[in-house]
């Protein structure tokens, strides 16, 4: 499968969902670069947009659209992002650029989250890719050692600093059969910022593409 042209699909599909609301939320990673850039010709009518990551800022005040503030904005009509891993319970791995904790944020302050991945990404059960965990920085050995009894294989993301001063841990070696259960359980861990798992608020539209199309899947 060409990945870029089924990411370029998807962002495409994630147009028809952010039409008619003129303030959105905007994540970060490759299939978010090609939504804004799919976003380009209509970028006007948007009265502006909440950015997960100083990238994405970027990217969004390039093409014409004014970034605002989360606390200013109040609740989001709609969210779209995109994810490292799905399930079709709209169950998501995030943070594989870094920026999960903001992430989360907006998804929580959003109505609606619409979710972009390509076919791949698409899993019966999370966990072939690492799960991001956002840490403070004097915790990151503290976090490590509970992760690791808890079965993790943890990886330090060496010389990665998050947008909030924080480091990540990958955890590799699992297999998450019951991933709201395993966020809340993670999240407990005194220095964890956040848990790269979106269970608890997942996402609400799953657009899976190929190179052709893209469905749309309804958790």
């Amino acid at each position: 499968m060409n990945s870029e042209q089924a990411k370029q699909v998807a962002a495409k599909a994630a147009l028809v969902h952010i039409r008619g609301y003129d303030i959105i939320g905007v994540g970060s990673g490759s299939t978010v670069r090609h939504f804004i850039t799919a976003l380009e010709p209509s970028a006007r009518r948007l009265k502006g947009a909440v950015a997960s990551s100083a990238d994405t800022a970027r990217r969004l005040e390039a093409i014409g659209v004014d970034v605002i503030d989360l606390n200013e904005a109040g609740t989001l009509p709609v969210y779209v992002d995109g994810a490292d891993e799905a399930t079709r319970h709209g169950h998501l791995i995030k943070g594989g650029g870094g920026a999960l904790t903001r992430e989360k944020i907006i998804a929580a302050a959003s109505r609606r989250f619409i979710c972009m991945i390509h076919r791949p990404k698409l899993v019966d059960v999370l966990g072939d890719f690492g799960l991001p965990i956002e840490v403070i920085p004097m915790a990151r050995s503290y976090v490590a050692r509970e992760l690791s009894a808890r079965g993790g294989r943890p990886e330090w993301r060496e010389g990665f600093v998050t947008d909030n001063g924080n480091h990540i841990i990958d955890i590799k070696n699992l297999r998450i059969t019951d991933p709201p259960g395993l966020e809340a359980e993670f999240g407990q861990i005194a220095g964890v910022v956040t848990v790269g798992l979106f269970a608890h608020r997942g996402a609400d539209v799953l657009l899976v593409a190929d190179e052709v199309q893209a469905q749309t899947l309804i958790p």
